[in-house]
């Protein structure tokens, strides 16, 4: 027998700058019986190779998500009446060892998702992205990739270190559990270390749609074209936050000019309704550099839009099973 989910706290009762500071002021995951949607932080940036700061990027998205309401006007949807969402808090990772920690996240994702829950995880930094897509498919078999990026980290190795925050996607590769039919990277710009960056990237299967693709086709082409390309496949999201141009997201470890906005972001997300996600990151948020906090608002309406994904994802799953037991 199901039940109602428990929702955000009420803002017309507690004001939003007031009470714990869980996603969008959620439950915690021990507040409920269970999770269809778990929100979970990973404080760690250890594998950056410029600015650091990202490990505290978790609690600045919460705090940025407060102002979130639980009613999507752009997908006629409230997410936290249709599946139970809850904030796992963070995952306590070793910040001196990155084998460990890569480890030690997915130990945890896997844990997180036994029941059947879908992950989303704030970073952090990219390097996480890998034993997180070592979970989904352990779950779901090689997944689909949608990469939002100002870069491709498809990168061999920093100072002869292959696990870092620009090598997830090429160790993902090599190791078996992407899709290769079916991988894009979106949102890429700025210089490259060399043309052999790029032939790499098509080695390994990835298709690129460059910011500057977003500006001349626009958001309704570039959908359909990734739509056609992900079909019914599983699909992991990741989202680096430098993917948007520093105007909308200074507060971020890498920044290069030339990025998209914040709402052409939100809209290619929204195009994605109905697809077979199953989990999606929102890395590189770095409240040092964020004046007047607008990575971390914009940081934190991506993640509700992901949520809202998976949410009514959920509720679809949950009406076809329902209609296969009445027949």
């Amino acid at each position: 027998m199901s039940t109602q989910p428990i929702g955000p706290i009420d803002s017309s009762k507690t004001p939003r700058y007031a009470g714990p500071a869980s996603f969008a002021r959620l439950p915690r995951l021990d507040q409920v019986p269970r999770a269809d949607i778990v929100v979970a932080g990973v404080p760690f940036d250890t594998g950056v190779s410029y600015r650091p700061g990202a490990r505290f990027g978790p609690t600045h998205i919460r705090e940025g998500s407060r102002l979130l309401r639980p009613y999507h006007p752009a997908l006629d949807v409230s997410p936290f009446e249709i599946a139970q969402v809850a904030d796992a808090g963070d995952i306590a990772v070793n910040p001196f060892d990155i084998h460990e920690a890569i480890d030690t996240i997915q130990a945890a994702a896997l844990e997180l998702t036994a029941g059947g829950a879908r992950l989303v995880t704030l970073g952090g930094d990219h390097t996480i992205a890998l034993p997180l897509l070592r979970a989904a498919a352990e779950r779901h078999g090689p997944v689909a990739l949608l990469h939002f990026d100002a870069h491709l980290d498809t990168w061999d190795t920093y100072f002869g270190a292959e696990y870092t925050h620009g090598t997830p996607f090429r160790r993902a590769v090599e190791e078996g559990i992407l899709d290769t039919e079916a991988l894009s990277h979106v949102g890429t710009r700025g210089p490259l270390y060399g043309k052999r960056d790029l032939a790499d990237d098509r080695r390994f299967g990835f298709g690129i749609v460059t910011s500057t693709d977003v500006y001349r086709q626009g958001v309704d082409d570039v959908v359909a074209k990734l739509r056609d390309r992900i079909g019914t496949r599983p699909l992991y999201i990741s989202i680096d936050i430098d993917v948007l141009d520093p105007a909308h997201a200074p507060g971020t470890g890498t920044p290069e000019a030339g990025g998209i906005t914040s709402r052409e972001l939100l809209e290619i997300l929204r195009g994605f309704d109905g697809l077979n996600l199953v989990g999606a990151d929102v890395v590189e948020v770095a409240p040092a550099y964020d004046h007047a906090d607008l990575t971390g608002i914009a940081a934190s309406h991506v993640t509700y839009d992901l949520v809202t994904l998976l949410a009514t994802r959920h509720a679809q799953s949950e009406n076809s099973t329902r209609h296969r037991s009445r027949h």
